[in-house]
């Protein structure tokens, strides 16, 4: 092994284990009962953030020099069994696609940390935040540099876990928990459409190994190991899933839901970092969608519609998170649409650049208001609003439609509970009646019916929104 290899090594387990660390020191701390001060938990967060980023940045500069494009760091073969072929290793790949977005995710992580410092100081659940946000700084580290599809499922969950929770974080009030639970059950739907994209391409190439599947050039120059057909039924899959975690239609009614969590959680997760993570598995796996010109041409339809519907929205919410999260989501609906034309580079910058700027949108807003307060009372009156030529072009009719569209948030709520929740408890009430019928009359019981499942998602006594 060569000079160059064995720095790629170190500083390749560096990068994947500053995370991890944090994560292990403040679990460990919280299981241990030790109440560790504000500020060993924000310099414990600083220290990994900045032992994260300097080997990044190392192993950036070290590839420019050697002229390498894509080095592999393996640690170590964990489940094997060749009856099924089956293989779990876990693989970090630093390519053209994962250095710019491991390095956007350190930058980031490490600019909210410093935020919350401040803007949760003397809270009650502030040891709480940062344990939840180590977990999500994992998860966006291991999903960034994943080789293999089962380490990228892995990090996505752990993404899917802290956002959920710290939706929450307010528990003392309902909506933050049953806003977090809505969330949750949205994420189950593209995890699950994941883990069968994962399972179907195990069982059609016997590797969950990218540099197997997605073809053995560097990245984007690799060639999808299947057929057109099967490159369609995985790719479809895998749009699920990045749908469901990038808030795109027909998902997009959870993302004003998810600004219940505090303003910093709020700008990395749905500002920054979680809501491209649906593009950047997308990009992960574009060899796939290069495979299928009818997937391609579903990627960039799903874009194109996140992307209109998301703007109605952000012109008529009433809170600033609340717009600029659909703001960020209509950007979101673009890069997708980039991603289905094939430009892929252009997707990645876009992604940076946007991320950048709406995590200061979003870290700004708290203050923002004040601001606009305290120019309106300094001027003596209501700041003026020009209105959009669309206003004076269209319709009265069509206007109208349009507000009640973007308020109502595209009736995407009402669409998953009338078209997917209550046939799923439509469904289950029907299996919990033939179940207590055949063990009543197992045990000469009468019928319970007062223990039946609800129906309708609004009614008395639900536990799924």
């Amino acid at each position: 092994m060569s000079v160059a290899e064995i720095l790629f090594q170190v500083l390749g387990v560096t990068v994947v284990a500053s995370p991890v660390v944090l994560l292990a020191s403040l679990g460990a701390a919280s299981l241990l009962g030790c109440r560790l001060s504000e500020a060993v938990i924000v310099r414990l967060t600083q220290a990994s953030v900045v032992c994260g980023l300097l080997p990044a940045v190392a192993i950036l500069v070290l590839m420019l020099v050697v002229g390498t494009r894509h080095v592999t760091v393996e640690l170590g073969h964990w489940m094997e069994i060749p009856q099924e072929e089956f293989h779990f290793r876990l693989e970090f790949v630093f390519d053209r696609l994962s250095i710019p977005f491991v390095m956007l995710s350190y930058l980031l992580c490490g600019v909210v940390a410093a935020f919350t410092r401040r803007y949760l100081h003397r809270e009650e659940g502030f040891r709480r935040f940062f344990l939840l946000y180590a977990i999500f700084f994992a998860g966006m580290v291991l999903s960034s540099l994943a080789g293999t599809i089962e380490t990228l499922f892995l990090g996505w969950e752990l993404v899917g876990l802290s956002s959920a929770l710290l939706i929450a974080y307010f528990h003392e009030y309902q909506n933050p928990v049953r806003n977090g639970q809505r969330v949750w059950s949205v994420y189950r739907i593209a995890d699950a459409a994941f883990l069968v994209a994962a399972l179907t391409m195990h069982h059609l190439t016997g590797e969950g190994d990218f540099s197997v599947l997605m073809g053995a050039g560097p990245w984007p120059e690799g060639q999808a190991a299947i057929s057109p057909q099967h490159a369609l039924l995985v790719g479809s899959l895998l749009l699920v899933a990045a749908a469901g975690k990038s808030a795109l239609v027909p998902f997009s009614g959870w993302l004003p839901r998810a600004m219940e969590g505090p303003t910093p959680s709020s700008a990395v997760f749905y500002g920054s970092l979680s809501v491209h993570l649906g593009a950047y598995l997308l990009l992960r796996v574009s060899p796939i969608l290069d495979a299928s010109l009818p997937l391609r041409a579903a990627v960039v339809v799903v874009g194109l519609v996140t992307a209109i519907s998301a703007t109605s929205m952000a012109r008529v919410q009433s809170d600033v998170k609340g717009s600029l999260a659909y703001a960020s989501l209509t950007q979101v609906g673009i890069i997708i649409v980039e991603i289905g034309l094939g430009l892929r580079y252009l997707a990645l910058v876009h992604i940076i650049g946007h991320a950048s700027l709406r995590t200061l949108q979003l870290l700004r807003a708290p203050s923002l208001l004040r601001d606009y307060h305290a120019m309106e009372n300094a001027i003596g009156s209501r700041l003026p609003r020009r209105s959009s030529g669309w206003s004076r072009m269209l319709p009265e009719s069509v206007r109208r439609w349009g507000f009640c569209f973007g308020y109502e948030r595209g009736f995407m709520d009402l669409m998953l509970d009338n078209w997917i929740v209550v046939p799923f408890l439509q469904l289950f009430r029907g299996a919990d009646r033939l179940e207590r019928r055949w063990t009543d009359w197992l045990s000469r019981e009468p019928s319970r019916e007062s223990d039946r499942i609800p129906l309708h998602p609004e009614s008395p006594g639900r536990n799924l929104v």
